[in-house]
């Protein structure tokens, strides 16, 4: 099963290569996204398949439920590096109809692991957001409609980071946008959710729908701080011990 998967990458380099024989060449250079994707681990949402772009031109970050935690070191040097490296133009919160962590999020913790901790903020938004779903005619509309509540909360934590705040300020030109797919026709959809400044995210914070729900600038920061402190501790210890 294992040995099939170089068969199949055997196969697929073959291809391109017989297509485009400078494909592989050129893709080595460099690579010059105009997108930053940050989706869901969900096996069936592979960012560049669904938006049809090849390698090199989506940098893509995804985590179950696509859920943005402002001390998370991982998902902040991806957005550092999207954002002040490659200068990306676009970045695309993009979530999912049918979403085992949305799904997840609506049943009570299972025993404090590591996954319903993650969901944590995602679980308070469906509670929440209870008395609004529980006007849908059934519980198939509910999911579908925290899906879509949680594309909206994640793209106010990722406006809510230095990092975009930052770039926002210095005048660099970032248009964030909050999609959905659906897995029954494979069709993205855009939820009318798009920043590109400053002003647009200070207009979205005063909309009270997700109070409570997205921190404060100054705690945001003291989180990216924090994480970068941690990083730093850790490389001092690795030191020592090496």
């Amino acid at each position: 099963m294992i040995d099939e998967l170089f068969d199949r990458n055997v196969a697929w380099a073959t291809g391109r290569t017989r297509s485009d024989p400078d494909y592989f060449r050129r893709l080595a250079e460099q690579q010059v996204p105009r997108y930053l994707w940050l989706g869901c681990s969900d096996s069936r949402v592979p960012a560049n398949d669904i938006v049809g772009l090849d390698p090199g031109e989506v940098f893509v970050h995804r985590n179950v439920g696509n859920v943005v935690h402002t001390g998370d070191m991982n998902l902040l040097s991806v957005l550092e590096f999207a954002v002040e490296t490659l200068q990306v133009k676009h970045i695309i919160v993009c979530g999912h109809y049918g979403c085992g962590g949305i799904r997840r999020a609506f049943e009570p913790p299972g025993g404090g692991g590591l996954v319903d901790h993650w969901l944590a903020p995602v679980r308070e938004m469906c509670r929440r957001c209870a008395p609004d779903l529980a006007q849908l005619p059934n519980d198939a509309a509910r999911m579908d409609r925290a899906c879509e509540l949680n594309v909206e909360l994640q793209l106010r934590r990722i406006a809510a980071t230095p990092i975009l705040r930052g770039a926002w300020q210095r005048q660099q030109s970032i248009t964030v946008h909050g999609w959905i797919y659906g897995l029954g026709d494979g069709l993205l959809r855009d939820l009318g959710l798009k920043l590109s400044s400053l002003d647009d995210a200070e207009c979205l914070d005063r909309e009270d729908d997700f109070a409570g729900l997205t921190e404060p600038i100054t705690m945001v920061r003291r989180h990216a701080e924090e994480a970068f402190a941690g990083l730093s501790m850790l490389e001092l210890q690795l030191l020592e011990e090496g």
